[in-house]
């Protein structure tokens, strides 16, 4: 029996899955320029051709996986902003970008080296720029939260907790396995959602 459009569909998601995930692990090991496409197709299992049935490039397939993060931090926010109170909200972050970064920490070391890429780099620099305008978008959305927990200064105290958000990010994804997790949500929380 053939398969329906359906499982082709599933079948297709999967593969680029797979490939995706293929590219990530090279691009934390060996670096972007480094990677070819011939080596994400023989660590992902398949031939050149399937991949490049999937896409045209490596540049292709960075910005696939580009926006794919970008998603993924548009519904972590949107998901937070659900929440009934700001300091709801507020947990719902820090509980989720830890536990993200707990979990993946060579994949978030991968994204802030793309956020740092030096501007006359022309084929990663767009990426760079797409990460960081998504992020100043997530700062504006997160000023409101503070502007509704009344603090007299909303952007200034919105831009204290991302910087202490971020720095407990960096060092759990530089030193993973060194930090005392839960502590550490619980100390910003009690620091945030007073």
């Amino acid at each position: 029996m053939p398969r329906t459009p359906e499982e082709n569909d599933r079948i297709r998601q999967a593969s680029k899955e797979k490939i995706r995930a293929a590219a990530m692990e090279l691009f934390i090991k060996q670096g972007y320029y480094a990677t070819s496409i011939s080596d994400i197709a023989k660590q992902a299992g398949i031939s050149k051709g399937l991949l490049y049935s999937y896409y045209k490039g490596k540049e292709m397939l960075l910005s696939e996986m580009v926006e794919a993060r970008i998603r993924e931090v548009v519904e972590v926010m949107a998901e937070a902003l659900d929440l009934e109170t700001p300091n709801e909200q507020l947990k719902y972050i820090v509980n989720g970008a830890i536990d993200n970064i707990h979990k993946n920490p060579e994949v978030h070391r991968f994204y802030l080296h793309l956020q740092t890429q030096p501007e006359a780099d022309g084929e990663l620099i767009k990426y760079s720029h797409l990460i960081i305008e998504e992020n100043t978008r997530q700062f504006e959305l997160q000023c409101k939260i503070f502007e509704e927990m009344e603090e007299r200064n909303p952007r200034k105290r919105s831009l204290y907790f991302s910087t202490v958000l971020q720095g407990i990010m960096l060092m759990i994804s530089t030193y993973p396995g060194k930090f005392p997790i839960e502590e550490l949500k619980q100390q910003i929380i009690r620091e945030f959602c007073n």
